[in-house]
């Protein structure tokens, strides 16, 4: 072990989960806001984490696919982080910070910013542009060796579990596993028996759509959209407590709505925290999205919403 790694390894244990905030749970992906001129709306993202805040989550996390992190200039990414950091401190969700980028000078920009903020975590999709191992794995190995905070990859397209292992017994940081590559259910059972060693938890995605057999197949977490985060919560608190039938009539509850974001996407779900009173406006910078969600997708969610809003608790 050289140096640098000794230093890594040191700086990870005393890290650990430097807030004292679990890391297991329901994770909400937040929404960006934008105002109606298309800025960053850093007043509405703060309350949107208050508002996540009061639905239970365990943990919240930005920016990802689903925060459109990808329409975010490098100063709009790095003025949302500190709001995340700073109103995140002062409540009770962990939170985890998206890093990734383009080339690791960019992710290591956002790394190296996210390790002086001190957030719970911190995650990083692959690069955009490339499918080679060698290197995604130098991408994350970079991230690593720049940050103490616990790492999450988060693994999509063809990423196998023996590359996510191979990465994690090179790189101390690496503990947790967002895992929406290929098929998640028989791989949450293989990361089960091949990598408790290595992984401290595997969490899952795809809205949940699963989320009952995850939770049997011991996934450690998920990270759903976030305008029903209660819905989520209350499948989890129910199952934890061994409540299966109550388990499940709330996933039949949250089903509904995933149903219909499903088909809708980003717009959907920022026109949902508007009609919960937390977004001024559901706008989006991609065109493309925008144009799926016309005025009777609009009314279908609002009548979905209106059925199942005596089940909401954070107002």
């Amino acid at each position: 072990m050289n140096r640098r790694n000794f230093l890594q390894l040191t700086a990870f244990a005393m890290a650990g989960a430097p807030a004292g905030k679990p890391l297991a749970g329901i994770f909400p992906i937040v929404q960006t806001p934008f105002t109606d001129g298309d800025k960053l709306d850093s007043k509405t993202l703060e309350r949107e984490l208050r508002f996540l805040d009061k639905t239970g989550v365990h943990g919240v996390v930005w920016p990802q696919l689903a925060s459109e992190y990808f329409d975010l200039t490098m100063a709009e990414r790095l003025e949302g982080m500190e709001v995340v950091a700073s109103v995140g401190r002062g409540l009770k969700p962990a939170v985890v910070l998206g890093v990734q980028g383009a080339d690791i000078g960019t992710a290591l920009q956002y790394t190296k910013h996210a390790e002086k903020l001190k957030p719970d975590a911190i995650i990083a999709l692959p690069p955009r542009d490339t499918n080679d191992n060698q290197k995604i794995f130098g991408y994350y190995k970079a991230i690593g060796e720049n940050s103490s905070r616990p790492l999450f990859v988060q693994s999509i397209g063809d990423m196998t579990m023996d590359f996510v292992l191979e990465m994690a017994r090179a790189i101390p940081t690496l503990r947790y596993v967002k895992d929406e590559a290929g098929q998640t259910l028989p791989r949450l059972s293989e990361y089960q028996s091949r990598g408790r060693d290595l992984l401290k938890g595997v969490f899952t995605g795809a809205h949940g759509k699963t989320l009952l057999d995850e939770l049997a197949r011991c996934s450690y977490g998920t990270m759903p959209a976030s305008p029903f985060a209660d819905l989520y919560v209350d499948v989890w608190d129910a199952w934890k407590a061994g409540r299966k039938p109550e388990a499940m009539d709330w996933f039949g509850k949250l089903m509904l709505l995933v149903t219909e974001v499903s088909a809708d996407g980003t717009p959907s779900l920022k026109y949902l925290l508007e009609l919960r009173g937390v977004f001024p406006n559901h706008r989006c910078r991609s065109d493309g999205s925008k144009s799926t969600f016309d005025a009777q997708a609009q009314k279908s969610l609002r009548e979905t919403f209106e059925y199942l809003k005596p089940y909401l608790r954070a107002w």
